[in-house]
Formats: C-alpha cells, structure tokens, sequence
C-alpha cells in the first residue's frame, strides 16, 4: 500500500483588494472616514471663518455667490447685482447646484453660511477618498491617504479662496471615482452627471469619467459600456448647449464672457514654466508620480486642458480654488495604481509603493507649515481685530435694503441686507451709499471721486474707521 500523504495547508496570504491588513476592527473601519472628515471639518470652518472674521476676502466671489444663494432663498431669478444690476449669474457661469443653498441660507442669512456648507462639502469629500484607498491598501494606509487628501495643497487653496460653486463638484467627483474602484459602474455614472449642474466646463469631466467607465467595464458589462458612452455623449453635449445657448440667452451681452479666456490665447507653450510647475505640484508630493500608472488621471486632463490653453495667467498656477477639483483624482489614481505596484517584479519599486502612502501624509503635513492650515496654531485666526469691530459698526449705520456702491472689503458685510453694486459698475442706478476699502489710501478725496462716479449727485462722508469710509447721498438733479 502507498504511504499516506499529509498536505499540509499553507498560510493564506491577504490580497491587498479583498482583505488589507488592518481590517481586524470592521466597525471602526467604517467610522474613521467620518471622523477624519468632522476633524478636517473643523479646521477647514477654522480658517476660512478666521479669513472673513479678519475682512481678508479675496475677492468679490462670495458677495456675488451670497447675492445668487439670497435670491434663490427669496424664491427668484439668481440675480447678483455686483456683476452689473439685475444681472442674471446663469449668463456668467451655468451653476443652479448653488440653489440647494437657499433653504439653510433662508434659516441662517449670512455669508458665514455659505463658507460653513463650503468647509462641510469638502470635508465630505475625504470620506469616499478615505474609504477607497483603505478597501485597496487596508484600514492604515488609506487614513494616511484619506489624511494626505484633506491637507492636500489644492484643497487648503480653496478653502483659503472664500466661496466658489466648485465645492460641489469636489465630493460628486470623490464619490464617483470611489463608487468605480468599487466595481459598481453605474453608481459612479449616477455620482458623475449632476456636474453639469456645477459649472459648464465639468461636462466634460462627466464624459471623461464615463469614458474610464466605459474603458474598465468593456469586457464585463456590454450594457454598461453603452451607458458610459451615452453618459459621456451627454456631458459633452451639455456643455456645447451651456456654452452656446443657455449662458448667451441669460447674458445681457448675448454671449458667454470667457471666450476671450481662450481666444486671446497665445502658444501653449506661454507660461511654461508656471504650467510645469503646476503638474509637478500636482503629481510629486500627492502621488509620487504613481498616479499616472493610472487610467482614473484621465479625468483630470478636461480640466488641466482649458486651463492651460487659456490665456489668462491666472488659471496656470496653483493658487486660488482651480486644482481643488483635481485633488479627488489624483489621490484615488494613486490608490488604484498602488495595488499592481506592490506586485511588481522589481524589489525596489515594491518597496517604494509600500512606504509611498506614509511618506504622502508626512509631505502633506510638511507642506501644511506653509498653507492656509497652519493658521490652526496661530491666536489671531480665533480673534477679531478691534479695527475689524470698528469698520463693522461703522458699515452698520447703513441701513437695511439701501442701494450700496462698494469695493472688496466692504462687500461681504452688506450683501446679506442691501442692494450691492460693484464699485464705478452701478449702470445709472444712483446708489444711496459709497463704501470703500481705502486702506492703502487709493481714493486721497473720497467725496471727489464718488463726483467723478456720479457727477450728478452729492456726497458726503458719513463716517470712517481703520481705513473705510462710507459716504452718503445728499442730493440729486432732478431727473437722474
């Protein structure tokens, strides 16, 4: 007779994709995503409520937003008055997401409002980034993504840039590209398409995101592959008909503004050297490169493309909230490609994907010394400077619902309860008040320049603190 054989069972190793290490404690698995985004939360609320707390706005972008969420509050057309009076936002840029503001404005009439439901979204975002890269690295290494994502560059620039309508598109993106890691196509199909609803040029992120979709499913799922296309054949054509119809019907010029953006580029080659240290930003310290072992980096390229093909400067570098919608991307193109690298044939590149996730977290915490987060550990961000309590009272004496002609500074602590126009852009409105920012000193006579504004009116100062000054109407021509 043969001798018995004994087989002996050999240890089952975990494959990073069905079981990482880590995932001992499923439930706290689950909850950390959350936790990471309340923390994450918090700091974001932090700094951008220390920016307005300080009258460090930027721009005008969050007096123009709080003029469209007003209005949808009050049940009509998104009219805001600093782009010209009566101007209709939908002819400036094609963003209805920013009506789902309206009810929370409508409890809470404040453009504290919109940067709070600004630093909630983008908190929102690192949970589905924090839940992909741990269900394909395991419950460690996708914290220390899901962290490296929140403090990312790109997303500390936007919150930094007071409000804008992409706030929206950052988590409709993280929750799209998590659903397609995940293998449920159509979910990510689903999360893709309201980004037509968030700006016009992210139609085009739809479609690349369907076209990924399409390219992933086509050997599983023929149907899927004719949904991805259909989706992708939509967003395209939703932003030819934004562009071409929707935006010049609502624009008072009957056209969209921002093709001079483009039209009045010159070579793509202008700008190189801010163009390349953007991709460098976006690539080294977020992924280690990593990320372009990935098909998901394709959805990055409709935005990286009309931003670089623009002629405008401003839109090549890495500030401001442009790249906040790239950060999604890039952190689960990392996640996805790290799987395959860890199984490669060179010992070093294996060992460099392992260690890749911790050294992406320690980078971003370095690089937070010098971004907006590190506000966190400064005593003034919690504060409100007295000349700040000054310059409030002082806009305070102008009643509620009168007509103010105003510039930066002044703008955000009216919008909530007066008639704002921008400064010199009142289009033959006579507005009952002046406000300036006159800080540095530009206006030395601010009773002449308001004459050199409204020559048919009469000003005079009405009051001044730490640099403003509000100036009020005395008379008028008859007929103006």
């Amino acid at each position: 007779m043969p001798a018995p054989t004994v087989q002996v069972s050999q240890p089952r190793i975990p494959s990073p994709v069905a079981r990482p290490r880590g995932d001992r404690h499923p439930g706290r698995a689950r909850g950390e995503p959350w936790a990471l985004a309340a923390v994450l939360f918090a700091a974001y609320t932090v700094v951008s409520l220390g920016r307005y707390r300080h009258m460090a706005t930027l721009s005008w972008d969050l007096g123009i937003f709080e003029q469209v969420v007003r209005s949808y509050a009050r049940l009509r057309a998104p009219v805001a008055d600093l782009k010209g009076p009566g101007f209709d936002i939908l002819g400036d840029h094609f963003s209805p997401v920013t009506a789902l503001l309206a009810p929370v404005y409508r409890l809470f009439p404040s453009p504290v409002t919109l940067l709070v439901a600004q630093a909630a979204l983008f908190a929102l975002s690192a949970v589905p980034v924090t839940r992909a890269a741990s269900r394909l690295l395991g419950r460690r290494q996708g914290l220390a993504l899901g962290l490296a994502y929140g403090l990312s560059w790109g997303v500390q620039r936007a919150v930094d840039f007071d409000f804008h309508e992409i706030c929206f598109a950052v988590p409709l993106i993280a929750f799209s590209l998590e659903a397609l890691l995940a293998r449920r196509p159509r979910a990510a199909l689903g999360w893709a398409l309201p980004l037509v609803l968030v700006k016009e040029d992210l139609g085009l992120t739809l479609a690349a995101i369907a076209l990924v979709v399409a390219w992933r499913t086509r050997g599983s799922s023929p149907r899927t592959v004719r949904y991805a296309l259909g989706a992708a054949v939509f967003g395209v054509a939703a932003t030819v008909l934004v562009l071409t119809v929707v935006v010049p019907a609502f624009n008072t010029s009957g056209g969209y503004d921002y093709w001079n953006k483009v039209s009045g580029a010159g070579s793509p080659f202008d700008g190189a050297g801010s163009k390349l240290r953007t991709l460098a930003w976006l690539l080294i310290p977020t992924s280690g490169l990593l990320a372009l072992r990935s098909p998901l980096l394709l959805v990055a390229l409709p935005t990286l493309g009309w931003r670089f093909l623009s002629g405008d400067e401003h839109y090549w570098g890495t500030d401001w909230h442009y790249s906040a919608v790239l950060m999604p991307v890039v952190f689960l193109a990392l996640a996805d490609a790290l799987p395959a690298v860890r199984r490669a044939a060179r010992a070093w590149l294996r060992s460099y994907a392992a260690h890749l996730p911790a050294a992406v977290a320690a980078a971003a915490l370095a690089l937070t010394t010098s971004l907006p987060l590190a506000q966190l550990t400064e005593a003034e961000v919690y504060r409100t400077p007295a000349a700040v309590s000054d310059v409030e009272r002082l806009l305070a004496r102008i009643p509620d619902d009168a007509t103010v002609e105003a510039n930066v500074g002044p703008v955000s602590r009216l919008t909530a309860r007066c008639r704002v126009f921008w400064l010199g852009d009142t289009r033959g409105v006579l507005p009952e008040y002046i406000a300036l920012e006159n800080i540095d000193g530009r206006y030395r006579d601010p009773v002449d320049y308001a004459r050199t504004l409204h020559p048919l009116a009469e000003y005079a100062v009405a009051g001044e603190a730490a640099g403003y000054v509000v100036l009020e109407r005395r008379t008028a021509t008859a007929g103006v």
